[in-house]
């Protein structure tokens, strides 16, 4: 019986250990020294260097949907209706839930293996014996530039699956323009942009946080870290769905 209970304990411990370091960051962000340099490093590689796997992804996405609504608004001639219900579903729910899955999965594990190999090789125990305190020098850059840069990368994404869908539904099968622009105004409100951004902020810290702490705790050489890193995509990813729900009921 005990055998059952043990993924549940070791989860729910995981869960305040990662809270916990949470609080570490909060500390140790607002105590000098300000590493900037790292910062900008950490948004660099988080935000930068994510840009193409984002306007990819982005631009397929609201072209899929934009065929996908053609075909189901067809049925009731009413293609014109296309614009605003993509614009409506990008902004509230997949761009920050589809970007935070391509960050994840590009990102979040480059945090958890980078920490992870910094760990099993004891170069985190050699900054703390030169009194550098690693949560400051390896967290708290990684987890604040995720949760700055990902809002700004889900409103990219919103308006690259714009176009997207502009290039299918006005171009390709000839809705009105006019009409096109027109139901994006009628449905979208500034409450839809700012729910999503939101969204984003707090899917960046929780990703960031759980691919730092895996790192951090990893052991067993580069088994350990591999394990370290799988592990943090699959929590990472699987939480953000559960926080996309629960933000929605809250927000809507």
């Amino acid at each position: 019986m005990q055998q059952w209970f043990r993924p549940i304990v070791r989860f729910l411990e995981e869960i305040g250990q990662t809270v916990l370091l949470l609080f570490q960051v909060l500390f140790w962000m607002v105590r000098p020294p300000f590493r900037f340099s790292l910062l900008f490093r950490a948004m660099e590689f988080v935000g930068v260097e994510s840009l193409f796997i984002i306007v990819l992804t982005g631009s397929f996405s609201g072209a899929v949907m934009a065929l996908q609504g053609i075909y189901a608004f067809g049925l009731l001639d009413l293609e014109t209706l296309v614009g605003g219900s993509v614009a409506l579903a990008l902004s509230r729910e997949l761009s920050p839930v589809l970007a935070a899955l391509m960050v994840t999965g590009r990102a979040g594990s480059a945090m958890a293996t980078e920490i992870g190999t910094m760990r099993v090789t004891e170069q985190i125990d050699a900054m703390e014996t030169m009194a550098v305190n690693p949560i400051q020098y390896l967290v708290v850059p990684r987890v604040l530039a995720t949760t700055l840069m990902l809002p700004a990368l889900c409103v990219l994404f919103t308006a690259v699956g714009m176009a997207g869908c502009y290039l299918v539904t006005v171009v390709w099968w000839n809705v009105d323009e006019g009409l096109f622009m027109a139901k994006i105004r009628d449905f979208m409100s500034v409450n839809d942009i700012t729910s999503g951004v939101l969204k984003a902020a707090v899917f960046g810290a929780t990703l960031s946080l759980i691919g730092c702490y895996k790192g951090y705790n990893a052991s067993g050489g580069a088994r350990g870290v591999g394990t370290a890193t799988t592990s943090a995509v699959v929590q990472a990813s699987v939480l953000i769905f559960v926080l996309d729900y629960l933000l929605t009921a809250l927000m809507f």
